[in-house]
């Protein structure tokens, strides 16, 4: 893999002219590496962390950091035959799971939990100092945000998470569907006050319950909502070198903004085509 922004600079003189690249290219790069790369701002200290109310690990972040993960061919599309995954490579999936691996809570729309066959997040060795030393636990939460609570709350999801997962719907959605989901184990979560998700409340509902490291993986509507909410602190965005023309949405999918909001690049790696892009809301464009 080899890092193209910000360029890679040595501290020490280099050995030969020419231009220099990072150690690390050419190779894929270690989970620890990556995790690295992705990791969330750190913005506070443990007490502080506490008072917000906070899981009170070292570097929590003091508000909530809602961060996108999508992929995208080369004419746009969010998918290919209904999934990401022909869309996707070993690389991706690396950062994929790097990024799931960082966060509190994962979020997620209904839709996109039916169609990719969401199941819990497991733990994994590989990051289990790193989460402890943050004060996280085993493995990130699932949110899934539905207003209608059709879901099947018999899947693995619902009946056996390592974390207990959250659903996130109106105080009026389906009062049966509601209690369906807390028999199964679920935490229900109102975030509007008629059956729709207000998606402007997510965050902070999710802050409260103790996750600021915030990933949503979509879908594209979901993304869309969060985006026109002015809630997206950063966007992670593969670049697939790969063309399927069709009618797939976009990685946003629904009303267009009256003016185009502002993002700043602040990274960009590259592994056997694919480009890895990361960009944050740029200082100019206050959160809502």
């Amino acid at each position: 893999m080899r890092r193209l922004f910000p360029p890679f600079e040595y501290s020490a003189a280099p050995t030969a002219p020419g231009p220099q690249e990072s150690p690390s290219a050419g190779r894929p790069w270690t989970l620890e590496e990556i995790a690295d790369a992705y990791a969330y701002p750190v913005t506070t200290t443990t007490a502080a962390a506490g008072k917000a109310g906070g899981t009170g690990g070292a570097g929590q972040a003091s508000r909530p950091w809602l961060r996108g993960n999508m992929v995208a061919s080369l004419d746009g599309a969010a998918h290919h035959g209904g999934r990401s995954q022909p869309l996707s490579s070993d690389a991706d999936m690396r950062i994929f799971g790097v990024l799931r691996a960082l966060a509190d809570a994962v979020v997620v729309g209904a839709e996109t939990v039916r169609r990719e066959g969401y199941r819990p997040a497991r733990r994994r060795e590989a990051f289990a100092a790193r989460r402890e030393a943050a004060g996280q636990g085993p493995a990130p939460a699932i949110a899934v945000v539905s207003a209608s609570l059709d879901l099947d709350f018999s899947l693995p999801l619902f009946t056996e998470p390592l974390v207990p997962t959250l659903v996130l719907t109106g105080a009026a959605a389906p009062a049966g569907r509601q209690e369906a989901a807390r028999a199964a184990g679920a935490v229900v979560v109102h975030a509007g006050e008629g059956a729709e998700v207000d998606p402007a409340r997510v965050p902070g509902l999710l802050a409260g319950h103790g996750h600021t490291r915030l990933l949503t993986e979509g879908g594209p509507r979901l993304l869309g909502r969060f985006a026109a909410a002015g809630v997206l602190d950063e966007l992670c965005l593969t670049v697939s070198p790969r063309i399927t023309a069709g009618d797939a949405a976009r990685i946003l999918d629904g009303p267009g903004f009256e003016t185009p909001v502002e993002y700043e690049l602040t990274s960009l790696l590259e592994e056997d085509g694919f480009l890895f892009s990361r960009y944050r809301r740029s200082r100019g464009t206050a959160r809502k």
